[in-house]
């Protein structure tokens, strides 16, 4: 069986995001424009790797650049993270409801335990067969 090449992972934002530093790079991002340097020194990466991050960033259009000076300063462009969050957006409902059954399940367990120390009579933290400690009320 022969082997194929594989894909460039780099050719849409769900490829691109798929990295974890590039995400680490769109958070600094999102606070606002930055210069290379500001990025190297928060992420504490070697400059050139930021620099590659930040190109395939700038490929897939999740990254503007402008130069102010001697300074190119980076920022997010949102918009073509919108499929993404659309498209997670889509499993939000199935997360909620799997949170909403696990809140359910929870609240019957805590019924339970708190219906069984008050049918057993015990306080709360007493355990049977246990004296009280007369300096904890």
């Amino acid at each position: 069986m022969a082997l194929m090449a594989r894909a460039a992972t780099t050719t849409d934002a769900f490829n691109a995001v798929a990295e974890p530093r590039r995400r680490q790079i769109l958070d600094l991002l999102a606070a606002g424009e930055r210069p290379v340097g500001e990025l190297v020194e928060l992420l504490g990466l070697a400059q050139p790797l930021v620099s590659k991050h930040l190109r395939v960033l700038r490929e897939v259009d999740l990254v503007r650049v402008r130069d102010e000076g001697r300074q190119r300063l980076y920022r997010v462009n949102a918009a073509p993270l919108k499929p993404l969050h659309d498209w997670l957006s889509g499993y939000a409902q199935a997360w909620n409801e799997r949170f909403d059954l696990m809140d359910d399940v929870l609240d019957e367990l805590k019924a339970e335990e708190d219906s069984g120390n008050h049918d057993q009579g015990h306080g709360q933290g007493d355990a049977p067969g246990r004296k009280p400690d007369p300096h904890h009320p």
